[in-house]
């Protein structure tokens, strides 16, 4: 086979796996977002909630792992693996916590190709 045909075949093969990846082709890193009431009582259990969006998830593309921390230490991890990854690109895990003072939260997701988003912070208060 001559160089050029050599070329196209590539191309062409390149731009098939393009359009049947779809968006997937263009999925990138994991974020996290986490949503808590700004203040809460002494005593008074909370819910912290982990919005977790990858675009993309698939058999070899994932978010392989989520943590949380709470005043800088880690209370929550969950891990996944191709064999058990999320059940969808937009996914949400939650926890509670029992307010004895403010608090900061820490979380970061993480997709096994792209890597992660950052870190994101949040803080709340005791009223």
């Amino acid at each position: 086979m001559d160089s050029r045909r050599l070329i196209i075949l590539c191309t062409v093969l390149i731009a098939l796996v393009f359009v049947l990846q779809g968006n997937k082709a263009f999925a990138g890193k994991s974020s996290i977002r986490i949503k808590v009431p700004e203040t809460a009582v002494a005593g008074e259990v909370i819910l912290i909630q982990l919005n977790v969006s990858h675009q993309g998830n698939n058999f070899i593309h994932y978010t392989n792992w989520i943590y949380v921390t709470i005043n800088g230490r880690e209370v929550k991890r969950w891990t996944f693996s191709n064999f058990d990854k999320p059940e969808s690109e937009n996914f949400t895990r939650t926890i509670n916590h029992t307010m004895t003072g403010p608090i900061e939260i820490t979380a970061e997701a993480d997709c096994n190709i792209h890597g992660s988003a950052g870190i994101v912070k949040k803080n709340v208060a005791v009223r």
